[in-house]
């Protein structure tokens, strides 16, 4: 059982009590664990605390694309586009199997808000800050070109398409990955452990005292350095420091809807712009269904209590009814749906897609270090960055010798395969051991591409596999609480497998089956059992439409 286990918390407990940590990283979401990465690799020790589950915050609840930024070309946010271009390349090669080249279309319409030579040109200057590789440089169609990528777009007014790629990721699994790659290498991270005070003492540590969400339990933990990456809860955290100054967070609120194929056949990824005020809004197919986001509204409430209201949900449906008009969509036909906020740094005077997506980094007084805004494709610069700002206090405080960020070319947890281009030989011999243990064929493929070069525990888990549960869901099941930390049957439909977003029937049919396997690894009484129940309960509520 490794320091990433569900059932080995009184261990991590022990450790984060016992050690005095180099860094201790508030939050974690894909900003925490970069951070929590980087300085692991360079020797630091590290602690990390998360309140909820792993990725629970913004970075589950994302358009789920590594993307280079291309509409920041109109804001003239040249810098952002070439840094965001070329990260996004760099996290593909670092983890093939969370992440996955996908050609977007920019379709034209008379009147819209690109033309033909503005795709053009606009697709042409990305090409060059973002750097893109030959095989992935756009490429523009004519009017039927376009309708024969993609039949169901409206064709009225149509002039034609640009094509360029995207990287379509999912996020959750993508900071898991990291969250995992950042332990293997000696980090000590914790979910469901509350940040509630901060105490700086003298110039050699300060003391984070934390609560256990599971039990109650607070204790205090020492460290050298703390970084604030808690997303939209950053002010929350800067408050128990004792220090809000005038730079703060605005909540951006977006939000998803999810159809079956049946419904909406997408054959292309789609990135258009909407009637209503010229926003651009993405559709992608995915595993059987269609998505559709996102929508950019201020949001001031609790983060946690993020709820689709009817007006989201019409305002994406308008969208859809604009740019596919044959479909005849309704609420009814919505899967599923999903909302998150993204934490944006106030600009007096501009709208929520306005304000700019690039992150800040700044100290209070008392030495608590804080990071905020930015991009789920940006987050390994933004962990260098932060990382560069404490190795430099270290060693000046210290007299320690950290030296660089060597993540650039370090494969995040699953991606151990030498880059991408060995990624579909290595699917192709994973699938045929899976066959081996008698998982049909796309069984096995789907979880070589799922968990990468991490597949072998999971097949390993199957190869044990007794009880009601089907093989598979045992396989994963146990590699997710004993691997991934899974302490919930919500951690484990929503965040391990994204069930609960793209496949619900499955979380239906499974649930009280996961819930009781997870009582009985996990030693759960009655009401814990109970507590977790309405917990998943309560998310599948959220993401369907009653």
């Amino acid at each position: 059982m490794g320091n990433f286990s569900a059932a080995g918390r009184d261990r991590v407990k022990k450790i984060l009590q016992e050690e005095t940590f180099d860094l201790f990283v508030i939050g974690g979401g894909i900003t925490g664990a970069g951070i929590a990465l980087d300085a692991a690799t360079r020797g630091l020790k590290v602690g990390l605390a998360e309140m909820q589950d792993f990725a629970e915050g913004t970075s589950s609840r994302s358009t789920k694309l590594v993307h280079g930024g291309l509409r920041y070309l109109k804001q003239f946010e040249i810098k952002e586009v070439a840094e965001l271009g070329r990260e996004r390349a760099i996290v593909y090669e670092n983890g093939p199997h969370v992440t996955t080249p996908v050609w977007m279309l920019l379709p034209f319409h008379k009147g819209g808000t690109f033309g033909s030579f503005t795709t053009a040109l606009g697709l042409k200057v990305y090409d060059i800050l973002a750097n893109v590789k030959k095989g992935e440089r756009r490429f523009m169609l004519s009017a039927d070109e376009t309708i024969a990528r993609e039949p169901l777009i409206k064709k009225d007014g149509l002039l034609g398409g640009g094509v360029y790629v995207e990287y379509r990721t999912d996020d959750a699994r993508l900071t898991i990955e990291v969250m995992k790659a950042a332990v293997a290498n000696g980090a000590v991270a914790m979910n469901y452990l509350k940040v509630v005070g901060f105490e700086a003492d003298n110039l050699a540590f300060s003391k984070v005292t934390v609560e256990d969400q599971l039990t109650g339990e607070q204790y205090a933990v020492r460290a050298k350095r703390v970084v604030n990456a808690a997303g939209p809860w950053v002010d929350e955290v800067r408050k128990l420091d004792g220090e809000l100054d005038n730079k703060h967070l605005i909540l951006s609120k977006g939000v998803h809807l999810v159809f079956d194929e049946d419904d909406f056949p997408l054959q292309q990824a789609i990135y258009f712009d909407t009637e209503k005020d010229g926003r651009m809004i993405f559709a992608i197919p995915r595993d059987g269904k269609a998505y559709v986001g996102t929508t950019d509204t201020f949001y001031e409430g609790d983060p946690k209590e993020l709820k689709v209201t009817q007006e989201d949900r019409q305002y994406i449906l308008d969208a859809i009814h604009y740019m596919f008009p044959q479909l005849q969509l309704t609420e009814e036909k919505i899967e599923s749906v999903w909302a998150g906020v993204r934490p944006l740094i106030h600009e007096e005077g501009k709208g929520p897609s306005e304000i700019s997506r690039k992150d800040e980094i700044w100290q209070s007084e008392s030495g608590l270090i804080t990071i905020a805004g930015g991009k789920l494709t940006g987050y390994r610069k933004m962990a260098e960055k932060i990382v560069d700002l404490v190795v430099k206090q270290l060693n000046d405080q210290f007299q320690q010798t950290y030296g660089k960020s060597i993540t650039k070319h370090l494969p995040i947890s699953g991606g151990e395969m030498s880059g991408s281009k060995f990624f579909d030989r290595f699917v192709a011999k994973r699938t045929i051991t899976g066959q081996q243990l008698g998982l049909t064929e796309e069984e096995s493929r789907y979880l070589a591409k799922f968990y990468g070069t991490n597949v072998d525990k999971v097949f390993d888990y199957i190869s044990h596999a007794k009880g009601d549960l089907p093989p598979i869901v045992y396989g994963q099941l146990y590699y997710a609480m004993n691997d991934e930390c899974a302490c919930t049957p919500a951690d484990f439909f929503i965040r391990r497998t994204g069930a609960l977003l793209f496949n619900i029937h499955y979380v239906r049919q499974y649930k009280v089956l996961v819930l009781e396997e997870m009582a009985k690894y996990l030693k759960w009484d009655e009401q814990q059992k109970q507590q977790h129940m309405q917990q998943l309960e309560h998310a599948l509520k959220d993401v369907t439409i009653s």
